[in-house]
């Protein structure tokens, strides 16, 4: 994300052709989740797995939001009653990061409630009752929205990649090794909920992506001090005339 804009902009448009052509055009989301269902016995094994369903799903979701609360807090506290100790990329980083805290949950989950497509584990191919059908197909008449893309519950994690913006401009090649090391961590949340049956692999790929354009949305919105306060508090300012 943390890339000259031109390039960040390329990076993304050439990436969502890619999941767009995954999802379209491959069987790569059925293969994999084939390679976690167990014909012989109807389920996906690993659905009410503890590790799955209870640390994954409940257990770490509950310990990201209350960092991501933390995160609200920090930059909302900054933006009211500036931290005069603070230098202007640590309090860019925390507005990037609150800012990302409460724009990436909240827009994959609204895009989740809109969307037409289906878990695997409501799909026919799995023993549900829904067709399987692909992002650019129509949903056939009759059949319910199945409010699953992008997936949701990676995105409880994706906000972590703002950590990046602590360190850019100035360390780029630390500010793009966090913000790595916070997509792995996403992804790896979410492809627990792959195992489960939860989500296909495009699922959580989108939900990366979205969780990119809003970082990147949210860096520029707040290098330019749209929401009113600047990288440098107001009273540090007045203490140098």
């Amino acid at each position: 994300m943390m890339l000259k804009t031109s390039h960040g902009v390329l990076a993304l448009a050439a990436s969502a052709a890619a999941i767009l052509w995954i999802g379209q055009y491959t069987d790569i989301d059925l293969r994999l989740a084939d390679m976690v269902f167990d014909r012989a016995r109807g389920v996906f094994p690993w659905q009410h797995a503890w590790f799955a369903e209870q640390f994954n799903h409940v257990i770490m979701k509950a310990l990201l939001s209350c960092l991501a609360g933390a995160a609200i807090v920090l930059a909302v506290r900054d933006a009211w009653r500036p931290h005069l100790h603070w230098a202007p990329t640590r309090r860019l980083g925390m507005r990037v990061l609150g800012m990302s805290a409460v724009s990436v949950p909240v827009v994959i989950s609204l895009l989740k409630r809109a969307s037409t497509s289906h878990c695997p584990w409501d799909l026919e191919r799995y023993g549900g009752s829904a067709p399987y059908i692909r992002l650019l197909e129509m949903m056939p008449a009759g059949v319910d929205a199945g409010h699953c893309l992008p997936g949701g519950h990676a995105s409880s994690a994706l906000w972590l990649i703002a950590l990046s913006a602590f360190w850019w401009p100035e360390q780029p090649r630390k500010a793009f090794g966090v913000a790595i090391l916070a997509m792995v961590f996403a992804l790896a949340v979410g492809f627990v909920q792959q195992l489960r049956g939860a989500h296909f692999l495009t699922h959580t790929l989108w939900s990366a992506w979205i969780a990119c354009v809003l970082l990147m949305a949210n860096y520029l919105l707040a290098k330019r001090q749209i929401f009113g306060y600047s990288s440098v508090p107001r009273n540090a300012a007045l203490l140098k005339q």
